[in-house]
């Protein structure tokens, strides 16, 4: 007896009267909150309906609909007013690091200029950290960067698998620069810009033959130590690979 209460110490069962689906609901609410502000639907300057016809459009509760417009008030979307309503936000004041933002940011992008900045925000940052790397990379550091560039090489026919190591190669670089917050501002935009084909394109052979020629000229230049060789390597690479790709 006391084993199995000893077992189960630190399992707490759910309550089954707590309800399980306001969580989902609230981020539908949200999601699609968001949407409709990015893609102007809803335009800065616009009172968001009363809570109570909200509730009829997204069938949920008042309190599911309270919790939603507070958590988009917090990606910077909206601003609570108490006696005025919600108000949409101006564009300057959305957090486009938030996922849910950024997402729909990018598939509104029609002219693609945000992922021009996404692009110039990403080439800044890997490019300094391609530079650091090239003084700050251990052993283990190179080993890992060359083995990311050996599965690409043996996955010239296999998109997937090459598309995988192409990111992989990008992050082992930025890893060895030691440089935390640039590499997860860069995994971030670059995780939620990749859903996007605007973004990434499509690979063919000789898209990734140059890929691998382009990886493998930061790649030395890391191994050699050269930090100014590095980052205009790096700088190269991604810019000719967005000329390249960019949706016109």
């Amino acid at each position: 007896m006391t084993q199995d209460l000893a077992a189960g110490a630190g399992t707490v069962e759910p309550d089954p009267r707590r309800p399980r689906r306001r969580a989902k609901l609230g981020t539908t609410v949200v999601e699609q909150l968001v949407d409709d502000i990015v893609r102007g639907v809803l335009s800065p300057g616009t009172t968001l309906r009363p809570e109570i016809d909200l509730c009829d459009e997204f069938g949920v509760s008042r309190t599911v609909i309270r919790e939603s417009v507070k958590v988009v008030q917090e990606k910077g979307l909206v601003r609570i007013e108490h006696g005025r309503g919600t108000t949409v936000n101006e564009p300057r004041h959305w957090n486009l690091l938030d996922g849910v933002v950024l997402t729909a940011v990018i598939a509104h992008d029609d002219n693609a200029t945000f992922l021009d900045e996404l692009v110039a925000v990403r080439t800044a940052l890997e490019a300094e950290m391609a530079g650091r790397a090239s003084h700050t990379r251990t052993d283990d550091d190179l080993l890992r960067i060359a083995a990311e560039l050996d599965l690409m090489r043996a996955n010239l026919y296999r998109t997937p698998d090459f598309a995988a190591a192409d990111v992989r190669f990008h992050d082992m670089i930025m890893a060895a620069s030691g440089n935390r917050l640039g590499r997860t501002i860069v995994n971030s935009i670059h995780d939620k810009a990749r859903t996007s084909m605007r973004y990434h394109g499509e690979y063919n052979e000789a898209v990734m033959r140059q890929t691998l020629d382009e990886h493998e000229a930061v790649r030395a230049a890391i191994e050699a130590g050269d930090a100014a060789a590095a980052a205009a390597a790096m700088r190269a690479h991604i810019l000719g690979s967005w000329q390249r790709r960019r949706p016109t």
